[in-house]
């Protein structure tokens, strides 16, 4: 065989080849075409519903943005953010300075809290307002409760003056315990215009250690003291002499320091009526 013939069966061979790739669907060889003589391929995107949706979500997400960023600045300016705090909360070097009307859910934990010097402090609540003093084991060292029945303490309370409001009664009462005022310069109780009333279950005690006790009014009343009754001066045995008509009456006392009226008379008739102090 020749050379020319085996250049045919190789030529021959090749177009075979060619054929046969030529019939296998091939999508690139589908999806390209040829321009000039140069392979040009198909350009690759989204169309259709997908491009669509993607459009849509892009411009939901551009949305939320901008909302998300008009509240941001919105909350900024209602809630009046700036470099040294919020609101009427201020963060200074010595502390935290809270200004205007404010409330608290929560409990709050502070060393001291004051106001200014030209302004008052108020504390409001609705049912009651209650300060509690603690130890270092954190047991109740002393108390105080403002609510519908006024002030209640819990334990001793110390201050130089106690008023109330003008026009407002006050009222100092221990409804189960004993209520003391004691000062070692003495005590001072005073009702410019109205009343002074001083009632108690068991016994009033006013005792002066180093001093005097002593009552300034127009008008002083003792009511429901007993009266004595006239001793035979020879016997000191009662003599059985009343004073039904007697209308004035002499104010004695025994040495235990209870009061006993004795009929007035000339002289002092408290000597004659003292056998009250030995029954009493």
């Amino acid at each position: 065989m020749d050379r020319s013939t085996s250049l045919d069966i190789e030529a021959l061979k090749m177009t075979q080849e060619q054929y046969i790739l030529a019939a296998q669907p091939n999508p690139l060889h589908q999806r390209t075409g040829s321009v000039c003589g140069t392979q040009v391929y198909p350009a690759v995107g989204i169309y259709g519903w997908r491009k669509r949706c993607l459009y849509f979500f892009i411009l939901l997400l551009l949305v939320t943005m901008i909302v998300n960023l008009a509240l941001t600045i919105w909350i900024l300016k209602v809630m009046n953010f700036t470099p040294d705090g919020m609101g009427n909360l201020r963060v200074t070097k010595e502390g935290v300075r809270l200004e205007g009307v404010s409330e608290f859910l929560l409990p709050l934990y502070v060393k001291e809290i004051h106001s200014r010097r030209d302004s008052p402090l108020t504390l409001q609540s609705d049912r009651n307002v209650t300060v509690n003093a603690r130890n270092d084991q954190g047991q109740l060292t002393g108390q105080l409760t403002v609510g519908n029945e006024g002030v209640v303490f819990s334990h001793s309370v110390e201050t130089s003056h106690v008023r109330a409001e003008p026009f407002q009664d006050l009222k100092l009462e221990s409804p189960t315990r004993t209520l003391t005022l004691e000062a070692p310069r003495g005590v001072e109780v005073s009702a410019g215009v109205g009343d002074f009333t001083a009632s108690c279950r068991k016994d009033l005690l006013l005792q002066s250690s180093d001093g005097e006790i002593f009552l300034d009014a127009n008008t002083i009343k003792l009511g429901n003291i007993p009266l004595g009754s006239a001793v035979d001066p020879l016997e000191g045995a009662p003599a059985g002499t009343t004073y039904t008509k007697q209308t004035v009456y002499e104010l004695c006392a025994c040495a235990n320091g209870k009061l006993y009226l004795s009929p007035a008379e000339k002289g002092s008739t408290c000597q004659t009526t003292s056998n009250f102090c030995l029954w009493s």
